[in-house]
């Protein structure tokens, strides 16, 4: 869009558009910049924004009764024209699909306009002191509006506090004082824990009553775990049932079939 010029003669930008944009008014994306293929993350908090999309898509179903979710990790999100995007390590957006074609410039990234509506939840791991988490970010994701902006600071980096959670209320955001989020029906614990044979402090989702979201990994080990307990109590029945017939024939009885 073209840059208007100011009363006192100057170039200035023109104010960036929030929200939902009528068809007409939504930028076609060809020159947009939808992936620049640069590393931005060190291992661990690659590890961790993998584990929380994978753990939704594997153990959750969405709010409600089978309702849709999308969760992404380091894809940029586009809320307005006329600004550049942010890349949230992790985001979630309730009652939305993928479109089609993902393929399609328009639809490589979460652009607000597409969607209709901003993330409901954006989570941001700290990993230096000049990401502006706690500042820049908080203040720019309370304006998009997400409801939920999460900050996970393994290392206490920006405060004493490892793990902080915000709601946004008309007059921005408010600090939870737990760490429950009503509306989308989740929660998040710190867990200590292996999570691909690295032993940490991770960030983890939970239902509403406490339950951890396991990956599909920890489901399947989970779902063996069980089969080889109840092979062992089947083990455990037949050789007392046979315990049982050999002392009914010591007896001169017939054990029944």
């Amino acid at each position: 869009m073209a840059v208007a010029p100011s009363s006192a003669g100057t170039l200035t930008a023109p104010e960036p558009t929030y929200g939902p944009l009528a068809p007409e008014d939504r930028p076609q994306g060809d020159h947009l910049v939808t992936e620049d293929d640069t590393p931005m993350d060190h291992i661990y908090s690659e590890k961790q924004q993998r584990l929380l999309t994978s753990s939704l898509y594997a153990s959750w179903h969405g709010p409600g009764a089978g309702g849709t979710f999308i969760a992404l990790a380091n894809v940029g999100l586009f809320a307005g024209i006329n600004m550049p995007p942010d890349v949230p390590d992790v985001m979630v957006s309730l009652d939305v699909t993928f479109p089609a074609d993902i393929w399609e410039k328009g639809h490589r990234s979460y652009m607000l306009w597409e969607y209709g509506k901003p993330p409901d939840v954006v989570v941001e791991i700290v990993s230096n002191t000049i990401g502006g988490e706690d500042s820049v970010k908080l203040q720019h994701y309370a304006r998009i509006p997400v409801t939920y902006y999460v900050i996970y600071d393994p290392q206490q980096q920006l405060s004493e506090h490892t793990l902080r959670l915000y709601e946004r209320h008309p007059t921005g955001y408010v600090p939870r004082q737990d760490y429950r989020l009503p509306g989308v029906e989740l929660g998040l614990i710190l867990w200590q824990g292996t999570f691909e044979d690295r032993e940490d402090t991770w960030l983890r989702w939970c239902t509403p009553d406490g339950q951890m979201l396991l990956t599909g990994s920890e489901r399947a080990t989970q779902e063996r775990l069980r089969a080889e307990q109840a092979e062992q109590v089947a083990a455990q029945e037949r050789l007392r049932a046979e315990r049982l017939a050999a002392r009914l024939r010591e007896l001169g009885l017939e054990p029944e079939a």
